[in-house]
């Protein structure tokens, strides 16, 4: 009890210092540029012309390639790792300065840590000259199903998915992660843009994670790792499908448009 209580009190002192707010709204704009580089992939990729995966390792790798991109790269991994910091920070300690959570959204605060955790290592990867191939989503999944009950965990992480992508889409057409920003600070015209970004750019994230969950689900019932797939081979099966490189321009468009909204979060995001 007593580590538990010196753990918490200094969550406490974290989210209390002014560094970890910055930090966290520069994690936004790090989520931001990554998604709207893996949304310009994207529709490279429904236009015939992609070169690079569109995917979060294929937008580090575009920055990777600019001028000073090395400089970019390490700017952006800090960012992720401070998205990170902040999501584990609020799942650890139930709140930041500025707003308080619930317990499922402590959960889901944890999950989202350490998601961006990972895409902030294979930045740092890509920095060092190590980052892995296209087929880093199989490879965990291959050695989890030869895992005792692996089955049921890559089924489950599956389902998970689907749920992620469903409650994203809640948030769509709900505009529920209005609730999340400082509206009182918008002009009217300025919240209903935000407001129009941020439902494409959720609806986009819910047709994205719902197929992820999907081929997770079909990889865990056929006990074939090949059918799983990340980021970049979700959006190449909408690519394949009937009228792909339409629909899947429309993903592309709804992506970018979540990394709009996820810059505007790091002015009105309620830390």
């Amino acid at each position: 009890m007593e580590t538990r209580a010196r753990i918490e009190k200094g969550g406490e002192n974290v989210v209390r210092h002014d560094a970890f707010e910055w930090l966290s709204r520069a994690g936004f704009i790090a989520r931001g540029l990554v998604y709207g580089l893996v949304g310009i992939l994207a529709f490279k990729l429904a236009l015939g012309s992609g070169n690079r995966s569109a995917s979060q390792q294929g937008a580090l790798r575009t920055i990777a390639a600019q001028p000073l991109g090395t400089v970019l790269l390490i700017l952006v991994a800090i960012g992720l790792g401070g998205y990170a910091l902040w999501r584990l920070t609020r799942a650890l300690v139930g709140h930041g300065p500025e707003s308080s959570d619930s317990r499922g959204e402590r959960v889901a605060a944890f999950a989202s840590g350490v998601v961006y955790s990972g895409i902030c290592v294979v930045a740092v990867e890509i920095v060092l000259g190590a980052g892995g191939g296209s087929g880093a989503a199989r490879k965990p999944t291959a050695g989890v199903l030869g895992w005792p009950g692996g089955t049921w965990l890559v089924a489950i992480a599956g389902v998970a998915m689907v749920g992620v992508g469903l409650y994203q889409g809640y948030r769509g057409i709900t505009t529920d992660f209005l609730k999340d920003s400082k509206t009182e600070e918008m002009a009217p015209g300025t919240r209903r843009w935000i407001a129009w970004i941020g439902r494409v750019g959720h609806l986009a994230r819910m047709l994205v994670f719902c197929l992820v969950g999907i081929f997770l689900l079909d990889a865990a019932i056929n006990a074939d790792a090949a059918k799983a797939v990340g980021l970049d081979g979700a959006l190449g099966k909408v690519d394949h499908a009937s009228y792909g490189p339409f629909l899947l321009g429309i993903v592309a468009v709804g992506l970018f448009a979540f990394g709009v909204y996820s810059l505007s979060d790091a002015r009105y995001r309620r830390i």
